[in-house]
């Protein structure tokens, strides 16, 4: 008898097209035997699916160097297909899983997750997602620093010199030399970025010659609030204020447009202090403008049972409606329950105290 495969995780990703190269949001799912991909989440049928078994996964990707967080899944016939997640912890959680499913799969097996309260020993197999949380740890990792530079200045950055020293107090490396090999499995991963020339020209040498082990060159966290200003005309290059709040949630959400009222993937960025929420669109590469921004100060943020303007729509659970304190509304529907109240949750307090 034939059991209905389980699914394993589900959400928004960006996938390159095999015909015309275009890159589009699809609703992602990934069960126990294979990938589905729907146009949209509400689609009863897919447009396309990818079986697991006999196939790979390639991440960090780095066919596309204007994208970052691309996946590269190969199948069993070598055909390949790109995928691109909002940010370096979702990569991380959906190549995790689908590396898991196909080894299950090759042994005969189902999938089941393990328990993520186990603890994750580094001593003689680095974890470089672990590394990277305990990096980004406000009181206890690498410093975030504005440094100036050929009459620029790099915010929310740090100097490589810097990546290794806190390498070597906390005891990860014994020495300098280990600390370059492992600070240039992070640049490689796309987990650390390159900030400026000097930095930018190393991290396309070799892999084991990517990091410089420098004060003169800068990094930054591949999700952090990083942004560099200066050496401009007038305002050109200079960052608006409402960029320069740190990034507290970032991630896909469903979102109504003002006049059509259709319905379009956006990845959203959320930065407290000032408190903005910025949406691009994520079939997009690099993108230094945001198709629009909201203003959270003093906003109002509320589950939606239903459309507020009480017109039938396909789009239905997991809505939530923001007011900013000019009264424009905004609604949006989250991939989850869970999605859906922290993404209020973060919203109200961003909202109470940030400017």
């Amino acid at each position: 008898m034939e059991v209905e495969a389980k699914v394993i995780r589900e959400g928004y990703l960006v996938k390159k097209g095999t015909v015309f190269n275009s890159w589009k949001a699809v609703w992602a799912v990934l069960l126990e035997d294979g990938i589905e991909f729907y146009r949209r989440k509400s689609d009863r049928s897919p447009k396309g699916v990818l079986p697991l078994k006999g196939s790979s996964v390639v991440s960090p990707c780095l066919d596309y160097s204007k994208r970052a967080f691309v996946f590269k899944f190969r199948t069993d016939k070598s055909q390949e297909h790109y995928l691109q997640a909002s940010y370096v912890e979702e990569r991380d959680a959906w190549v995790k899983d689908m590396k898991r499913a196909i080894q299950f799969i090759e042994g005969g097996q189902k999938f089941a997750r393990k328990s993520t309260r186990k603890s994750i020993k580094l001593a003689s197999d680095i974890n470089l997602g672990a590394l990277y949380h305990s990096m980004k740890d406000p009181e206890t990792g690498v410093k975030e620093h504005k440094l100036n530079k050929d009459k620029k200045v790099f915010n929310h950055c740090f100097a490589g010199a810097a990546v290794i020293d806190w390498l070597l107090s906390t005891n990860f490396v014994r020495n300098r030399r280990e600390g370059i090999l492992l600070s240039a499995a992070l640049v490689c991963d796309g987990y650390i970025q390159a900030a400026e020339d000097k930095s930018k020209e190393a991290a396309e040498q070799l892999a084991e010659n990517c990091f410089l082990d420098d004060s003169d060159a800068y990094y930054y966290f591949a999700d952090s609030g990083f942004f560099s200003e200066g050496n401009s005309s007038d305002d050109e290059d200079v960052l608006k204020a409402e960029f320069r709040g740190v990034i507290i949630k970032q991630g896909c959400l469903l979102k109504q447009g003002h006049r059509r009222k259709n319905w379009k993937v956006r990845k959203f960025v959320l930065r407290d202090d000032p408190a903005y929420l910025h949406y691009y669109n994520p079939a997009v590469g690099e993108q230094e403008e945001p198709l629009g921004s909201i203003h959270l100060r003093s906003c109002v943020v509320t589950a939606a049972d239903d459309h507020p303007d009480g017109k039938k729509s396909d789009v239905r659970g997991n809505l939530f409606e923001i007011i900013t304190a000019d009264e424009v509304h905004y609604l949006m529907q989250a991939a989850t329950r869970e999605e859906l109240t922290d993404w209020i949750k973060v919203i109200k307090k961003v909202a109470i105290s940030g400017k």
